[in-house]
């Protein structure tokens, strides 16, 4: 007969909370570092067994929604799966919009859900709801865990340990992503001697048996190019002169800026960076034609000839403008190489795509690629950019509107900041007015599904993962819709954290559509003007607020809050209208003054 296991052990005689601990082990011989837990009753058994663990950093939210979006912030920084644990019912459904956005940027998240036994599932049972493959397609991979006990199969304890090295494989894979786990328990939940100490077994300096069996640990290598094609990527470089790199979001990290960078100069192609791309903020920006005011310059013919080739790295642009000029041209090649093979091209115009690493893409084209004189081409692209850059400094500088406050933020942030920014305007305010320079700043926004929600959580999570000073820049309806988010600001209140609140009273974004000019129904239903005092939010979270009078108090400020570790909300009130109307008095402004002149 098969051999079955023997679950009482030290660890608890609970077979609920030993297989918790056996799933809970192996995840964290395979990497895992954090857990965020929201507290629930049919959890308990992932819960104590994720605090007994020595090698796990447990993180407690409130909130389940913001809790998926914290995970997500700690999973970007970490560049590994973060878990996440919750109770049944919709607790689980509160995961889903961090979900998405983990899935569509592809952003490693374990999402460990408890759930009541079979027999009461569509049975009536209070709290049960049907879980199974409750995400759809928004997770790489769904399992119902299987039913703890007592008197298991080997083969079943094989099976689970195994399962928890494939989750973690999965999420962590080439394409990275969200995996769900379903965990049904029976009652008891608890250890039912009822001494936390049987659980909790690093309080006693041991750790608890496993089983006597070699824990199974899962590992992918890189996908290289092969001679093929990189003989042929040389020669179709060596063929055309004229070349753009185009790095947008989610590119790899700062081994690729470096060989991108390098790339750029051997070849001669101009690097246009989205600012969360990683190559727009950092040290290769100092020798490297690294573009960033295409958002303005691209609104009319920038005046030199197309370029013959198009090499694409990460995801879709944020820039609207360079979108549209991209589908107009039409270039020999347009390369897309991404070892993820997730397709990031709404126009539908790529020509070749190569599912390879964009790293070693880099550095052996690098090797093979002699240096190239190409002084006509760059000094046509970088002119263009340095004579935007200027007239928008002096612009920038005359006035003070919400793009005027990124760009002042950019300048005054220190070195190997964080900078997270917040959808709708904020993000957009730094494609357009965030110049590439050489000071090292990590940029991001949840450009996966590009929503509101979430996004204090996520930037909090960043913090808690990388321990460098943070600025998050969000508008009032964000900041809205996540003040939860805000809770697990007491585990940082030693970390710099600065919240800047651009509140325009309302969607200002909208004031870019052309429902703008139907009125009333616009102000009403789309503007939707709140009213609402942030200052007890503040307060309520033990946030130092400051509500900003003008732009030399911001400045000072934004200074003062580098030096002071508190975390702190500088909330700055701004008309929409007239922010809108500046933003297009400067685009007209530089595109009627840049003087293109003409392609040698």
């Amino acid at each position: 007969m098969p051999e079955q296991s023997n679950l009482q052990s030290p660890i608890s005689n609970n077979p609920n909370i030993h297989f918790a601990w056996l799933f809970v082990n192996v995840l964290a011989q395979n990497g895992l570092t954090a857990v965020i837990i929201s507290p629930g009753s049919r959890s308990t058994p992932l819960t104590l067994a994720f605090d007994a663990h020595p090698d796990i950093e447990v993180f407690l939210h409130l909130d389940e929604r913001s809790a998926g979006f914290m995970a997500l912030g700690i999973a970007l920084e970490l560049d590994r799966p973060a878990a996440l644990v919750c109770t049944s019912g919709t607790a689980a459904a509160n995961y889903l919009p961090a979900i998405v956005e983990a899935d569509m940027s592809q952003i490693p998240l374990l999402v460990l859900t408890a759930d009541r036994p079979p027999e009461l599932r569509h049975s009536g049972a209070n709290q049960t709801i049907d879980q199974i493959k409750l995400y759809g397609d928004h997770v790489l991979w769904s399992v119902d865990a299987p039913l703890p006990q007592a008197d298991a199969l080997l083969v079943a304890i094989r099976n689970l340990k195994t399962l928890a090295a494939r989750a973690y494989a999965t999420a962590n894979g080439l394409r990275q992503g969200p995996v769900h786990l379903n965990f049904p328990f029976r009652k008891p939940l608890e250890p039912v001697d009822g001494n936390p100490l049987s659980v909790v077994g690093n309080q006693s300096g041991r750790r608890p048996p496993i089983t006597d069996y070699r824990t199974p640990i899962t590992e992918h290598g890189r996908i290289h190019p092969t001679p093929q094609q990189l003989d042929w990527l040389t020669a179709v470089i060596q063929k055309h002169p004229r070349g753009l790199i185009i790095c947008g979001p989610r590119c790899p990290g700062e081994d690729f800026s470096q060989a991108a960078a390098t790339l750029s100069r051997q070849t001669g192609y101009p690097v246009l960076a989205d600012p969360i791309s990683g190559l727009r903020f950092g040290a290769w920006a100092a020798n490297t034609a690294v573009i960033s005011a295409y958002e303005t310059f691209l609104q009319t013919d920038p005046g030199w000839p197309e370029p013959e080739i198009i090499i694409r790295f990460g995801a879709v642009p944020i820039s609207k403008w360079l979108n549209a000029w991209l589908d107009r041209i039409r270039p020999a090649h347009r390369l897309h190489i991404r070892e993820n093979g997730v397709w990031a091209d709404d126009s539908h115009r790529t020509t070749t795509f190569l599912q390879l690493n964009e790293t070693a893409v880099c550095q052996q084209l690098i090797q093979r690629l002699s240096l190239r004189e190409n002084e006509v081409w760059v000094t046509a692209v970088t002119q263009t950019d340095a004579k935007t850059w200027q007239l928008l400094d002096n612009t920038l500088r005359e006035t003070w509107f919400d793009g005027a406050i990124v760009a002042d933020t950019l300048q005054l942030i220190p070195p190997d900041s964080l900078l997270f920014m917040g959808n709708s305007l904020p993000i957009r305010h730094l494609d357009q007015y965030g110049r590439a320079q050489t000071k090292p700043i990590r940029a991001y926004a949840n450009r996966g599904a590009s929503g509101i929600d979430g996004n204090l959580s996520t930037a909090l999570g960043m913090a808690l993962a990388n321990g460098h000073p943070l600025t998050a820049i969000v508008g009032d309806i964000t900041f809205y819709h996540d003040m939860n988010g805000l809770y697990p600001i007491t585990q940082l209140s030693h970390h710099p954290i600065t919240i800047i609140l651009i509140n325009n009273n309302g969607g200002g974004i909208f004031n870019r559509l052309p429902i703008a000019q139907i009125e009333p129904p616009f102000t009403r239903l789309f503007r939707a003007p709140h009213n609402l005092d942030f200052a007890p939010a503040a307060e309520m979270y033990g946030l130092a607020y400051e509500r900003v009078n003008g732009r030399s108090h911001f400045r000072q400020l934004l200074a003062h809050s580098q030096q002071d570790p508190r975390p702190r909300l500088i909330e700055i009130r701004t008309d929409s209208d007239f922010d809108e109307r500046r933003r297009q008095e400067i685009n007209q402004f530089v595109i009627s003054n840049l003087n293109k002149g003409a392609f040698p």
